[in-house]
């Protein structure tokens, strides 16, 4: 089990390189830990290898994508939030002028890289079986079967959970949650890590306002309460609204990814 979220380890992609069991310390004879202490300092103790080994494996897919000028994008949600009809949309609309690839995370089925794929990128599918997210060693497999081209858009489709992907750090240069107006207007305050992990919030399926009672204002204003730096879109993947402005942030965002590598290069330097 993962130590961090309680998820199965048992993912259709292995790590070659499992973290190594440690047995518990022994203060000796006279301690005076007692037993339920002592495993919860271990279960902490492997929560923060597992994070800062994961951490390491996202700084290294951070610097291959930057060398190549791939901007890499980790798009979260809870299930059903319209991620994927997000991005068959955006492929459609700017395909044909911004290389675009995508990483599908679900715990079963090539459903959605289906799809993607109908709608003109390549796309590759990860399985977690009942693991709740992806982690970096799955992103740099997957990115080591997809090889996206320079001067790209990858987006990484995270599995559908509000909860554990905020924990983890795929390389990516920006994470983006999504939600939807029939979720309810108080999800940044129901879950504030992954909305304060997030650069940017969008609000999906505002076609269906008028038959859902949700209060756009109040989504943002608890937005910007829990995250002061998030910028928020708010629009329809399925009629179009406010995806003019969606797309223009994104491209410029891709743009501005071509510079910082070349930035990185000039001086030597590169991204943690």
């Amino acid at each position: 089990m993962c130590a961090v979220c309680g998820c199965s380890d048992d993912h259709h992609h292995h790590d070659p390189h499992p973290p190594h069991d440690h047995p518990p310390h022994d203060h000796g004879p006279h301690s005076q830990v007692h037993p339920a202490e002592g495993r919860a300092r271990s279960i902490v103790a492997i929560e923060q290898d597992i994070l800062a080994k994961n951490d390491r494996l996202a700084g290294d897919n951070r610097r291959w994508l930057l060398e190549r000028q791939v901007f890499a994008v980790n798009f979260v949600s809870s299930p059903g939030a319209g991620k994927t009809t997000l991005l068959e949309r955006t492929i459609r609309d700017l395909g044909g002028r911004l290389p675009i690839a995508v990483i599908e995370g679900d715990q079963a089925t090539d459903r959605d890289a289906r799809r993607i794929r109908a709608a003109g990128a390549r796309a590759v599918q990860i399985n977690t079986g009942a693991g709740c997210h992806l982690d970096a060693a799955m992103v740099a497999r997957a990115i080591g079967d997809i090889e996206p081209v320079r001067a790209s858009l990858l987006a990484i489709e995270n599995v559908g959970n509000l909860v554990c992907p905020a924990l983890f750090d795929l390389g990516e240069r920006l994470k983006v949650v999504v939600a939807s107006v029939t979720e309810g207007d108080d999800k940044p305050i129901k879950y504030p890590a992954m909305f304060r992990a997030s650069d940017v919030a969008v609000l999906n399926k505002i076609d269906l306002l008028p038959y859902v009672e949700f209060d756009v204002a109040a989504f943002t204003e608890r937005v910007r309460e829990i995250n002061g730096r998030a910028r928020v879109f708010v629009l329809s993947a399925t009629r179009g609204d406010g995806l003019t402005d969606f797309y223009s942030w994104l491209s410029a965002q891709v743009a501005g990814q071509a510079t910082a590598a070349l930035e990185a290069k000039v001086t030597g330097a590169g991204l943690a």
